[in-house]
């Protein structure tokens, strides 16, 4: 009799570890494809960062989650007082949208608290600022667009970050020569 409890019991054990499973395994982080303008980096002065939504198709949602998107040549403008508009950005026409695709460059707007686009605008109107995307990531399924307000850089300060960069990547290999 004993040895029937101890079977249901560990039966019962066995069970509850396996729910325990299957709640694990569902809990998978998925790929969430991030992509990111690598050139404004290199072309600007990055002064501050605003993250906004975007008002998007459904075929447009479907090529950035397979990563066809160019930002590089990206900007944003502000239109009227509280409208961003969002240019120049490329998303690949999907390819099993067939006659229903969307304008791969059209002009999309930008959804930004009011409050952020009048600080935006405050900055945009000196000379050489300029709203740049600077990546787009998902958050909570959601697309979002990551602007920086930038400022242009000459050929000198160009010059400057590919100089210091080398420098890192030389003092990198050291370290890790030194270390082996």
């Amino acid at each position: 009799m004993q040895q029937k409890r101890k079977m249901c019991q560990t039966g019962e054990d066995m069970a509850a570890k396996r729910k325990k499973k299957t709640k694990k395994s569902k809990k998978k982080p998925k790929h969430r494809p991030r992509i990111v303008n690598r050139r404004a980096r290199f072309d600007y002065f990055v002064l501050d960062k605003a993250e906004a939504g975007m008002v998007l198709l459904g075929t447009e949602i479907k090529s950035i989650r397979n990563g066809k998107v160019s930002l590089d040549e990206g900007f944003a403008r502000i239109k009227g007082d509280n409208e961003i508009f969002l240019y120049g950005v490329d998303i690949a026409l999907y390819e099993q949208a067939g006659p229903r695709n969307h304008v791969p460059t059209r002009p999309r707007k930008l959804l930004l608290h009011k409050r952020e686009i009048n600080k935006l605008n405050r900055h945009l109107t000196s000379k050489g600022h300029t709203l740049i995307p600077l990546n787009i990531h998902f958050k909570r399924g959601m697309a979002k667009l990551e602007l920086g307000l930038c400022r242009g850089k000459s050929r000198f300060d160009k010059r400057q970050t590919i100089k210091t960069r080398e420098h890192k990547v030389e003092m990198a290999r050291a370290m890790r020569k030194r270390y082996k």
